[in-house]
């Protein structure tokens, strides 16, 4: 048996590092956490100090077994999880639930798997870091009661199944918020004006600074100029130059992957984390923008070689934000002379962009000249604008540009010359054309996942481990969904001069396409009302940075947890109690007017099963009897926009659209969206549909489709009880049994199955314990 005991938290890792220290190491992994508080009343005892209780699950129970088997045989047991807090408390609990004597247990970190790295990390061991371990605990706690305290107010005052959280409510703010600016937000149309200049090759393009609110003054303009002269008053020519980014941090990867990769936040993490496990970069979550000095002879090493010495500058970039640890790295590279590696694509394709951020860093900087040619006009006391520019230099250019969120929203007709034409002061130009574009002001937009992880770093919510989970969770509970929105075709006015003649136009274009971004739900904007209206520090974005600092400040050793969360709970749980008693139920309702034919109130709330118009009120004692009238919004409909006229639409719903085989096809929109009904059977309306606009030939269609797809997915069914099918699903063949689903052992063949097997095999897993849900902590 070795001598030595390795841990480590992924298998990958295990392996990468068991290559690097010989026989007399073993080296396994924990898979991640190896125990968790409990899901029941005794998770944390309020009154004794916040203690808590864990438990090992029962998916971690071999690990921990064969774990303590090698812990007692080895002399040296070595806790190598990450270098951050979630690592420390790793450690810590491999530590308690193993059994382990200080003794012959040493804490290695390091922050790149390579042999030298390694090597480093095994000759200066440490101890257990308890004040990271006390940070780590007083994030999970405080998560715990919040999440556990909050929830079931939530479920009788909002909605059953909801849940809360301390970032993640904040991040759903953060999102409402922006949607109801965007909602706000009125547009103002201004006339934009850009003459063209010479012909060919010699053609250029100036801009007038000033823009016209009326037609009538941008047309005057245009009037003005026709026959003026255009001639050069100033021509300024200046150098400039352009800087690299820093190395990526987690956010900064997170933002740019986003916007070049076209990669979610998560993605982009579990990409990250196979990289590192591989030994390809250094550890991927991080705040920091420092590089060791290992890093900085490395790439000066691999710009000299590869592009020149004029192509180094070395640099040292410090980290703005709060809380950083400048002794952990930015992400980087293990080995700047790899450009690429193996591996599948996505990996290639992320390793690359970091290794091209790491190198452009430590690269001079791109030098240009930048013209400016200010031109009169003879008619006008006002100056139209040129602006060219020419790279000098490519310096950092040649290898890496950083992209910013703003990129999709530039308008089309950009006024910036690549170039200048060869131009001199008090020259005489000739007018090609000059337009007067009508250009509407934006909202501001919304945001990606990449650019609310760039807000919740501005606002020091969070910290680099959390922002992918934070954001995966949101979209999970139904708060916020990423999805792509059509746009709306809108007119714009072009008033165009060429010679003596204005052409007046009107044009079309498409505004308001979304692409990849976020949107509240209605249960989420009333989610977030209601903890507005009764939590507000709970969503407060100044109370959840306080607390990250808070964090920071137990692990610096400056602060006891317990008593940062004593402070803390004894309001937030009167807070609780308070609001059970007294908040009435929140359902967002929102009256719309009066139906035009019946007179009747029309209103529209948040219901069980999500949002709904209603016509009239609820049943009264006085009129029993009485029933309002329901019906489900739509896709891309909102209880804080949806009109009187959109609602009044939404019951011509259900009608019938025509006969299918003697059968009537109704068309209706109910919990899970529209559907087609036809003969006791339903089929989901694709969304590119309008269930208004249904002809009966498309119905048809459908209902033959879904037809053929059943007919492939079922693979035998029973004369003994037609409810019993085998099927075949997303993760391969299983047996429905009524409403029961049912595995499929391995070595059973699907199409071989007797009814009597598919009875046994559903009897056995009725009867096979399920695991528990959650339950809530009881007050002390």
């Amino acid at each position: 048996m070795a001598k030595n005991l390795l841990i480590v938290e992924s298998p990958a890792k295990a392996k990468t590092i068991e290559g690097y220290l010989g026989k007399d190491f073993t080296v396994k992994s924990s898979y991640g956490h190896i125990r968790d508080l409990v899901k029941s009343e005794d998770a944390i005892d309020i009154a004794n100090n916040f203690k808590q209780t864990y438990e090992v699950p029962a998916d971690k129970k071999q690990v921990v077994s064969e774990l303590k088997k090698l812990a007692k045989e080895a002399e040296t047991v070595w806790l190598a999880s990450d270098e951050d807090r979630e690592g420390e408390a790793i450690s810590w609990h491999l530590f308690d639930t193993l059994n382990l004597k200080e003794a012959n247990t040493k804490r290695i970190v390091f922050h790149e798997i390579t042999k030298p790295a390694i090597m480093a990390a095994i000759e200066n061991p440490r101890k257990i870091d308890y004040n990271l371990v006390n940070a780590q605990q007083a994030r999970r706690v405080l998560d715990r009661l919040v999440g556990f305290e909050l929830s079931p107010v939530l479920w009788k005052k909002v909605k059953p199944s909801l849940s809360a959280g301390r970032v993640q409510s904040v991040a759903v703010r953060i999102i409402v918020e922006r949607e109801r600016e965007i909602n706000k937000f009125q547009s103002e149309a201004l006339f934009k004006i850009v003459a063209i200049f010479g012909s060919g090759r010699q053609a250029f393009k100036a801009e007038l600074a000033e823009r016209y609110s009326k037609q009538e003054d941008a047309e005057k303009f245009l009037q003005d100029c026709m026959g003026a002269d255009f001639k050069i008053n100033s021509l300024e020519t200046r150098p400039t130059k352009r800087s690299p980014a820093a190395p990526f941090t987690t956010s900064t990867l997170q933002q740019e992957a986003s916007r070049k990769l076209g990669y979610s936040v998560s993605r982009t993490m579990q990409i990250a984390q196979k990289l590192y496990e591989s030994g390809h970069i250094t550890y991927m979550r991080t705040d920091s923008v420092n590089l060791s000095e290992t890093a900085l002879s490395a790439a000066s090493a691999e710009i000299t070689s590869a592009y020149g010495n004029q192509y180094y500058q070395q640099r040292k970039y410090k980290t703005k934000s709060a809380g950083a640890q400048e002794a952990h790295e930015a992400i980087r590279p293990t080995y700047f002379n790899n450009h690429t590696i193996n591996g599948d694509n996505s990996e290639k394709r992320l390793y690359e962009l970091i290794w091209k951020r790491a190198i452009a860093s430590q690269m001079s900087e791109a030098q240009f000249e930048k013209t400016t040619a200010k031109i009169g006009i003879s008619t006008r006391k006002e100056e139209l604008v040129a602006n060219g520019e020419v790279m000098k230099f490519d310096g950092f250019l040649k290898v890496y540009l950083e992209s910013n969120d703003e990129e999709d929203d530039v308008q089309q007709d950009d006024t910036d010359n690549a170039m200048l034409p060869p131009l001199t002061k008090g020259q005489l130009l000739d007018l090609q054309e000059m337009s007067a574009t009508e250009r509407f002001s934006r909202p501001p937009a919304r945001y990606t996942e990449a650019s609310l992880v760039k807000k919740l770093e501005e606002l020091g919510i969070g910290r680099p481990s959390t922002y992918a989970p934070t954001i995966s969770t949101i979209q999970n509970r139904g708060y916020v969904v990423k999805e792509d929105r059509d746009g709306k075709q809108r007119k714009f006015r072009v008033l165009t001069l060429k010679g003596s003649n204005i052409a007046k136009e009107e044009r079309t274009e498409n505004t308001g396409a979304e692409r990849g971004k976020l949107f509240p739900t209605d249960i989420g904007a009333v989610v977030n009302d209601f903890l507005v209206q009764h939590f507000k520090g709970i969503v407060d974005f100044n109370f959840t940075a306080k607390v990250e600092k808070q964090f920071d400040e137990i692990a610096a050793g400056l602060e006891e947890w317990t008593n940062m969360i004593g402070n803390f709970y004894k309001p937030f749980h009167a807070d609780v109690q308070s609001t059970m008693e007294t908040a009435d139920k929140a359902t967002g309702i929102r009256e719309l007017g009066i139906h035009p034919e019946k007179g009747e109130k029309i209103s529209v709330r948040i219901g069980r099963y999500g949002p709904f118009v209603q016509i009239g009120e609820n049943a009264s004692d006085d009129n029993k009897e009485y029933k309002p009238q329901y019906a489900s919004l739509r896709n891309g409909q909102s209880i804080e926009t949806i009109t009187l006229e959109e609602a009044l639409e939404l019951f011509k719903l259900p009608k019938v659209v025509g006969e299918f085989e003697g059968k009537q096809m109704k068309v209706a929109v109910g919990r899970f969206g529209p559907y087609i009904s036809h003969n006791s059977a339903f089929v989901s309306l694709p969304k590119e549909i309008d269930p208004l606009d249904v002809t009966e030939e498309q119905a048809i269609e459908l209902i033959q489709e879904k037809r053929k797809k059943d007919a492939e997915k079922l693979i035998k069914s029973f004369d003994e009880d037609p409810a019993v099918k085998v099927l075949n699903g997303r993760w391969g063949p299983y047996i429905e049994f009524g409403k029961q689903n049912v595995k499929i052992p391995k070595d059973k063949d699907p199409q071989a199955l007797t009814y009597e097997e598919c009875k046994a095999l559903a009897d056995a897993d009725s009867k096979a314990p399920k695991k528990g849900g959650k339950k809530f902590a009881k007050k002390k």
